[in-house]
């Protein structure tokens, strides 16, 4: 055997990546196998290298993989670095190393794979004039000439030096000047690096230069030595799409789980949120699929593993309970057992209940809709109403949530004094002493009971810990889901990790606020001016699905949860597949009978029941579902509190709302029809125009997030009429 040099290295690329996921498992099996014998000794007499001819680069090598596969390798030209970049049919193999290119970009230094023709300058497009007409002076006839096409307006006003700044190689920077479209742009996305496209990507969907520049331009001053391949691959722009093999473990952990990449390594984007010390408090925004959730988890990781002392703990919340353990099993897979001891992962309410438990808390928590006992005295209280003004019940549900509860009235002078900005109904002074004692009677029963609402509970604890004489529990705080945090609650996270560099760490979207919470994080005592980002390549769903969940919120206007208006116009996906399959049937047994074959038509296609997803706006009609899959021999799942039990066969079935935080690689939405989405009793309960709005966007929130579980396919279908949200003809 020859020897091996200690400073020798190998590097897969992504592209290999996915090119192995698309071979026979047979090729599958085997590919792998040549990787690890790679990696042991890539100079092995074994290896039977080949040298391809006019190949895009002279150190291009084909490895044999069987008699009909073949492996694409860089050889190191100088330094002692190997590139796994394919692998495919032999013939195939050898027609992707002749059209690709993998090279150092001179002004980023990221290693890079491209295609090296010139094919994409045939999507450089112009505008044809119509034929120009003169009159001929000779014989007074009208003669038709054509006009040379003009130039159609580039979709780009940048210089070729911004171009390359970005990351667009010098060669096919022409190419992108002549764009004159997002459509011509999308054509040559294989012929770009991709994160170039994707700085392409976002400059066309209106992202500011500056933005973007930031985002993947070079901040490094060193000169770029292109021929350099390992300093390369040190660089974070590098790391996201090839990865160094440091041992046979980590080899064997991306080889069993391809698919699953986005898990263990970050987008540079995305590492530059975690990877650093903030000043204070951090606020990430970004839509569905962008990984807002996999960089908190990566966030906390880096925080367990660069700022906690010995005895510092870190606490990771989120909204709901099956959030909160998926969550914390995926954080298994990147923790040791070690640092898992310094994070608590727990749902917002758990913690507060969990806490005021061990303070010996007298009371009991109650919550609108689960407790017999707080709806019998809301009706004792209703019957206080005055005569004047007439105000229906919901106005008063909503004013004990939005102002009673939120600035903590117990008197009527505080609610003399309490904001009511945001609620559609006006109230004199007069007004709010005459409708007061329906509160106060209330109050007064809830306290006599020893019952608390979870508002009430949460603010107990704030004053536990703020008079208690009783130090901050945690050194740092991640929380994920913001959106759906009430005021209450973020006060309380604000109090339980002190101010300073590093304490908290907050990741939403306003797009996907699916409860009736509000609040304005500065309001809430977390200052973040300078420390808001945004992430906006959506990795999960494609683009047709995503331009589907989208227009379910077109024209609604969300917030950026600090109180100013986020956009959704920056948002995109990178990968494309079909369209969403929507189809309405006559009646609900009709429905039911065409989701199930469409959902045994995969399986017989060889798709896994545990990748299908059945989902409803409510439990009903997914108990209807559930009860005529299992009459038709289909095996299902119901998702529950604990999140999806992977390894547990079956096709899921859940709530819109409890899909939330999950994904399937096909989804079916079902009954997205007029009277059940929105459901009647969600949009008939209120009478003030400012919570209709709010009910409004909130029941747009649910369906758009459902949508946007689906990674390969999306089917959304009704019967009868089609719900309103939907991008369809009701005819």
């Amino acid at each position: 055997m020859a020897d091996i040099s200690p400073d020798l290295k190998v590097a897969i690329s992504d592209k290999f990546m996915v090119a192995l996921t698309q071979l026979p498992r047979a090729q599958q099996k085997k590919t792998m196998e040549f990787v690890s014998a790679f990696r042991q000794n890539p100079r092995s007499p074994g290896t039977n290298y080949e040298k391809v001819r006019e190949t895009a680069d002279p150190q291009y090598r084909s490895a044999r993989i069987d008699k009909s596969y073949r492996a694409i390798v860089r050889a190191p030209g100088q330094g002692n670095v190997y590139l796994l970049l394919w692998v495919d049919k032999h013939d195939d193999a050898y027609d992707w190393a002749r059209t690709h290119r993998c090279e150092v970009h001179p002004s980023t230094g990221t290693l890079q794979i491209f295609e090296a023709t010139s094919s994409a300058e045939a999507h450089q497009t112009t505008e044809i004039d119509e034929p120009a007409s003169f009159v001929s002076p000779k014989d007074n006839t009208q003669v038709d000439v054509e006009l040379p096409p003009r130039p159609a307006t580039p979709i780009f006003n940048l210089t070729r030096d911004q171009l390359i700044e970005i990351g667009v190689p010098p060669g096919l920077v022409e190419t992108v000047i002549g764009l004159s479209s997002e459509d011509a742009l999308e054509q040559i996305e294989s012929s770009l690096p991709q994160e170039a496209f994707e700085a392409l990507y976002l400059l066309a969907a209106g992202t500011g230069w500056e933005e973007v520049r930031a985002d993947y331009g070079s901040n490094s001053q060193d000169q770029v030595d292109v021929e350099d391949i390992e300093k390369a691959l040190e660089r974070p722009s590098t790391q996201r799409g090839f990865w160094v093999i440091e041992n046979e473990m980590e080899l064997q952990k991306i080889l069993n789980a391809p698919l699953e990449r986005w898990r263990v390594f970050l987008h540079p984007t995305q590492k530059k949120l975690v990877s650093r010390s903030w000043n204070g408090p951090v606020r990430v925004l970004g839509g569905a699929g962008t990984g807002k959730t996999v960089v908190a988890m990566h966030r906390a990781v880096w925080i367990v593993r660069n700022i906690l002392k010995n005895k510092e703990k870190l606490l990771f919340t989120t909204f709901t309970a099956n959030l909160a353990t998926d969550i914390e099993q995926n954080l298994k897979k990147l923790c040791s057992a070690q640092e898992m001891e310094k994070i608590e992962v727990k749902h917002i309410d758990g913690w507060v209940s969990d806490f005021l438990r061990k303070q010996k808390y007298q009371h009991t928590i109650v919550y609108e809709g689960t407790s017999q006992r707080y709806e019998q005295i809301w009706s004792q209280s209703l019957a206080l109403r005055p005569n004047e003004p007439e105000l229906p019940e919901s106005f008063y549900r909503e004013e004990w949530e939005r102002v009673i509860l939120t600035h903590r009235v117990l008197t009527r002078d505080d609610y003399f004094r309490a904001s009511r900005a945001g609620r559609g109904v006006a109230l004199t002074r007069k007004h709010r002493a005459e409708i007061w004692p329906v509160f106060e009677e209330l109050r007064s029963q809830m306290h006599q009971e020893g019952l608390r609402t979870f508002e009430d509970a949460t603010l107990d604890a704030i004053d536990l810990i703020q008079h208690g004489q009783m130090q901050p529990p945690y050194r740092s705080v991640i929380v994920d889901e913001t959106q759906d945090m009430g005021p209450q609650a973020l006060r309380l996270l604000r109090k339980i990790a002190p101010e300073q560099a590093d304490d908290m760490f907050l990741v939403g979207d306003g797009h996907q606020r699916i409860y009736r919470r509000f609040a304005v994080l500065g309001q809430c005592g977390i200052r973040i001016i300078g420390r808001g980002r945004k992430l906006r390549i959506n990795y999960r769903t494609t683009e047709e699905t995503r331009r589907f969940a989208s227009s379910v919120l077109e024209g609604v206007s969300v917030d950026d949860l600090d109180g100013s208006i986020d956009t959704h116009v920056d948002y995109r996906s990178l990968t494309h597949g079909r369209p969403p399959k929507l189809e309405g049937f006559g009646t609900a047994q009709d429905e039911r009978a065409g989701v199930i074959e469409m959902v045994s038509e995969l399986i017989a296609s060889g798709v896994e029941d545990k990748d299908i997803c059945v989902a409803a706006r409510t439990n009903r009609i997914i108990e209807e579902f559930e009860t005529a899959m299992a009459g038709a021999g289909l095996q299902t799942e119901l998702l529950r509190n604990r999140g999806d039990r992977r390894d547990v066969s079956g096709v899921r079935l859940g709530t819109m709302h409890r899909v939330k935080g999950l994904e399937f690689r096909y989804v079916f939405l079902v009954d997205v029809s007029r009277d059940a989405v929105p459901p009647a009793i969600a949009v008939s309960g209120s009478e003030d125009p400012v919570e209709q709005k709010q009910i409004e966007l909130n029941e747009r929130a649910v369906l758009h997030v459902a949508a946007t579980r689906a990674v390969v396919d999306l089917y959304v279908t009704w019967h009868g009429q089609p719900s309103s949200y939907l991008p369809v003809s009701s005819n």
